[in-house]
């Protein structure tokens, strides 16, 4: 019994002081993990278990002929089927489909993040409308309009109810740092029962299209679906003055005993000091975050269970798969190294917990 407790004691420690190290946590990676289409794009995934003992994943997909960049016009949030969290995974249908032009995520739904609260499953994205014009670069019509929603379904297989405004939209103040677009939710119960969301925002000062700076922010709602109020003051943000326009991406939150965690996208190596990688931040209140004590949570690069290594273009949207108040396992979007981005995939990487929580 002592030594259980001090273990118990230890987790409760390491994750209340953000002493928690994921990249220990980071075992080699399935190749029945890894989800790829010959056709498609794949980016954006989110795992959950169902009633049925089915993992489902959510993830945004669009065809590969119009380009990487064509996700800004026309991502749609489509939904495959497992029997493991490591795969392999079955195209099961398209989730949140494009309803038209004249709703405000008409044309594109994107950056799927999924949680199931009190019996219902809430399926956070971004949407967004505009000219549905194929452009060599970003549409900066589509991105400007981005915004963030949630559907609402008692089953991950559907139907999905969605809505005719966003959960959060824009502020209507041209200076607020939400003031253009809108995107990368992120949701988590809170300690007292109410829903903290975590979301990045572009401000209007910088030079149009882009704007910027792109900074992260922070609402709260009493129920899933909101209305969520924002909170002042933005998070993530860069000692360092070069970084601080756009400093960080993809932020993925989580309630951790009762200690708040967020993996982020470093953009510069601002946090990590590893070049772009990912990043760990917590929180004791889920509005000041700081930088965790082990900072570093992964570069660019995939070890698989084949004992092979895979260098990689891009590692983007981490979301965990959490069962029974431990995470199991962390999703990645990822392409292969080569400039035009002409493949991407989604991979799940197994978790040690207890390896992350010895200093």
């Amino acid at each position: 019994m002592g030594l259980f407790f001090s273990f118990l004691s230890a987790m409760g420690g390491a994750t209340e002081n953000g002493e928690i190290n994921l990249n220990k946590m980071l075992k080699p990676a399935p190749l029945s993990g890894k989800f790829q289409m010959d056709d498609w794009y794949i980016w954006c995934g989110a795992v959950i278990k169902g009633e049925d003992g089915k993992y489902n994943m959510f993830y945004s997909r669009w065809p590969r002929k119009y380009g990487h960049m064509y996700w800004v016009t026309g991502s749609e949030i489509a939904h495959a089927v497992g029997d493991s969290p490591f795969g392999p995974w079955t195209f099961k249908d398209v989730a949140l489909p494009p309803r038209g032009a004249e709703f405000w995520d008409g044309s594109c739904t994107h950056n799927p993040t999924v949680h199931k609260f009190d019996g219902k499953y809430y399926l956070y994205y971004t949407g967004n409308t505009g000219d549905n014009k194929i452009t060599q670069g970003l549409n900066f019509i589509h991105r400007n309009n981005q915004r963030i929603g949630v559907a609402v379904a008692d089953s991950p297989n559907g139907p999905w109810k969605r809505f005719d405004k966003p959960a959060i939209d824009v502020s209507a103040d041209p200076a607020a740092p939400d003031a253009i677009a809108i995107a990368n939710p992120s949701v988590t119960k809170m300690n007292d029962g109410r829903y903290l969301m975590v979301y990045k925002a572009v401000a209007g000062q910088g030079k149009p299209p882009f704007y910027g700076p792109v900074v992260h922010l922070a609402a709260i709602a009493d129920k899933p679906e909101g209305p969520f109020v924002k909170r002042d003051g933005k998070i993530f943000e860069a000692v360092n003055k070069e970084h601080s326009h756009f400093p960080a991406e993809d932020p993925y939150i989580w309630n951790q005993d009762g200690t708040y965690y967020a993996v982020v996208k470093d953009m510069r190596g601002a946090f990590s000091n590893a070049g772009r990688s990912l990043a760990l931040f917590y929180s004791k209140d889920g509005f000041d975050w700081k930088l965790a004590k082990h900072p570093l949570v992964s570069i660019l690069e995939i070890n698989w269970a084949d004992g092979t290594k895979q260098k990689v273009g891009h590692l983007e949207r981490p979301q965990l798969i959490i069962e029974d108040g431990k995470p199991i396992a962390i999703i990645f979007a990822a392409d292969d190294l080569e400039p035009k981005r002409l493949h991407s995939f989604n991979l799940i990487i197994p978790l040690d917990f207890e390896a992350g929580l010895k200093d």
